[in-house]
């Protein structure tokens, strides 16, 4: 018994887990963030945003590390043209210590001040100072909804049966994002929207579809006027002929609300169907489930 715990446990990531921290910078959303909610067990944001930070990192070096590499020769050369261009305006005793700086620091560059030129991270962890809510910043080359969609699909498989996390309960991809005025939110959704359902064979189809808004802490917009102003903007006068599903959608457009911040993103009906609406936890107990009943 003590050894089937173990196994659901994770085993080794726990002790990871608690070796490794992950900053956390405080703060609002800003406008044109993208970026991932993660809901978790009361009290325990901290351990959640630990077992997010190495989960993310590993699933990220998994699946964009030709991306990452190019990204980072890119922030290297154009790191290292701006201080030839410092260095000329230095005098010949702080050129010296300029060289020195760099040859001490081989993966982060330096200043005139002396201060480091710190690497814009894909992964970053905001304090919301909202109780069980979690934000995770992505930059290029991450695409949140691919992102998660590829995490939840690996802690789904059947053949593994290592529970990654603890703390962590939901997770819910954003696209883009954009200040809670009706008028940006149109304009965000012109951005989501299009590459789902109004380009390629997609524009052509009948896609059944439905949206699922939450809002925390916010009160500017109500959710029905969120939610008409979605469905206005998928079928757009009748040019498309995409129709609401709320139980068996092709497409679930999914709004979250925090603040002054409104976030978007779109995702598959297996959302739903075989992922649980990404919940991990359940995705877990159903894993294990599933195992138990086939013995």
């Amino acid at each position: 018994m003590s050894g089937k715990k173990r196994s659901h446990e994770g085993g080794k990531s726990g002790n990871q887990q608690q070796k490794k921290k992950y900053k956390v910078a405080s703060g609002f959303i800003d406008p044109g963030t993208s970026g991932i909610y993660a809901t978790c067990s009361r009290r325990h944001e901290k351990q959640a945003i630990q077992e997010l930070g190495l989960l993310f990192e590993e699933k990220m070096t998994e699946l964009y590390s030709k991306e990452l590499k190019e990204l980072n020769e890119t922030e290297i050369d154009e790191d290292d043209e701006g201080i030839e261009k410092k260095k000329e305006e230095l005098s010949i005793e702080d050129q010296i210590k300029q060289e020195l700086a760099d040859i001490q620091s081989k993966d982060s560059k330096v200043n005139k001040d002396g201060s480091i030129i710190k690497r814009k991270d894909p992964l970053n962890f905001i304090d919301l100072n909202c109780e069980c809510v979690v934000f995770c910043k992505t930059r290029k080359p991450i695409v949140p909804e691919e992102f998660v969609s590829k995490i939840i699909k690996d802690l789904a498989d059947p053949s593994s049966l290592e529970k990654r996390t603890r703390y962590v309960l939901k997770l819910t991809p954003i696209t883009y994002s954009c200040n809670a005025t009706m008028d940006q939110f149109i304009l965000l959704l012109k951005r989501i929207l299009t590459p789902h359902f109004h380009e390629g064979e997609n524009a052509t189809k009948k896609l059944k579809f439905a949206v699922d808004v939450t809002r925390r802490n916010f009160n500017t917009i109500e959710r029905m006027d969120l939610i008409t102003t979605v469905v206005k903007e998928v079928i757009q006068d009748g040019k498309y002929e995409h129709e609401v599903d709320l139980k068996n959608y092709d497409k679930l457009v999914l709004i979250e609300c925090f603040k002054n911040n409104i976030g978007a993103s779109v995702v598959d009906g297996s959302y739903t169907t075989k992922y649980r609406k990404f919940n991990v936890q359940q995705i877990y107990e159903q894993k294990f489930k599933d195992k138990d009943d086939k013995k």
